[in-house]
């Protein structure tokens, strides 16, 4: 039988339980090749800082998209695939249209029988009630970190998510990464001077400029970059906002000057309200990039 092995740990996880994908791997592999003998690994889909809750993981919808290619979905626990009970019955439905079998490498099993698709219901709540514990406490804790949180020219700490487009993380410093925040500088100033997404995207893309996992600009990630106040030197969370002293990309005149923009093409009435950011600094501190000093870009 083939096997699709499904790994997935959240940025929350990451942060409150210290969920590893390469141990998740090593399990399911030594699962398949110790403990049984009639699997054979067809691919490994690995999901990394997505939330269980949802079904919008690019590895997850890949692997249900090759459903006629394995036999049979390998976690090493059930909270791994779902934490959410519904998404998971629904899963189950396909699987057992499709005649396909679902298997947890730590937890006997068997969907088969009305007591055993009980008992699968109650992990699957137990699951989707940590997993909503999990996240109050961890929103708790980034909120007390937001408050507290006091930047400053040496020290440029963050809320502690992965860096986006522009940016990485050194000692849990943010730093930038130059060549990229000109790439998002260029995106601010063909946007105000009238280029749609649309625009951008097949621009961007035509030059051969890649997001930072290598992958070709959507409409989205684009909507992404527009819309977030780091690349004018502040960090938002949950409504709180606070100076960052990283070099940012565009400073907060043409920050807002976008956000003006993007609100006035809004379709919907409730979007066309624009997200301002209110300068408290001085704007010559910053280091501010140019898109000139990149030719290439």
């Amino acid at each position: 039988m083939k096997a699709a092995l499904y790994i997935r740990v959240s940025t929350e996880e990451q942060a409150t339980e210290g969920y590893s994908l390469a141990a998740q791997e090593e399990k399911l592999l030594m699962y398949c090749t110790d403990i049984v003998d009639d699997l054979e690994v067809y691919d490994i889909y690995r999901d990394e800082g997505f939330s269980g809750r949802t079904e919008k993981r690019p590895e997850y919808q890949r692997m249900m998209s090759e459903i006629d290619n394995w036999d049979l979905i390998l976690v090493l626990k059930m909270d791994r695939i779902h934490r959410n009970t519904r998404n998971f019955m629904m899963m189950m439905d396909k699987l057992v249209k499709k005649k396909k079998e679902f298997r947890s490498a730590t937890e006997e099993l068997d969907t088969t029988t009305a007591m055993g698709r009980f008992v699968v219901n109650m992990i699957q709540n137990i699951a989707q009630l940590e997993s909503e514990q999990i996240g109050e406490r961890t929103k708790m804790g980034m909120t007390q970190k937001a408050q507290s949180m006091e930047n400053n020219v040496a020290e440029n700490r963050t809320m502690g998510f992965n860096p986006p487009f522009g940016y990485d993380l050194e000692n849990r410093l943010l730093v930038p990464i130059r060549e990229q925040l000109a790439v998002v500088t260029r995106i601010y100033k063909e946007y105000l001077e009238g280029c749609s997404l649309e625009d951008l995207k097949e621009s961007l893309n035509r030059d051969g400029l890649r997001t930072k996992n290598g992958k070709q600009w959507t409409k989205d990630n684009l909507s992404t970059i527009l819309h977030n106040p780091i690349y004018a030197g502040y960090l938002r969370w949950d409504g709180l906002v606070s100076r960052h002293y990283a070099t940012p990309a565009v400073n907060v005149e043409t920050f807002n000057e976008v956000q003006k923009k993007a609100a006035s093409r809004a379709r919907n009435p409730k979007f066309r309200k624009a997200d301002l950011l209110i300068e408290n600094v001085e704007t010559e501190k910053m280091d501010l990039i140019s898109v000139d000093d990149f030719s290439d870009i």
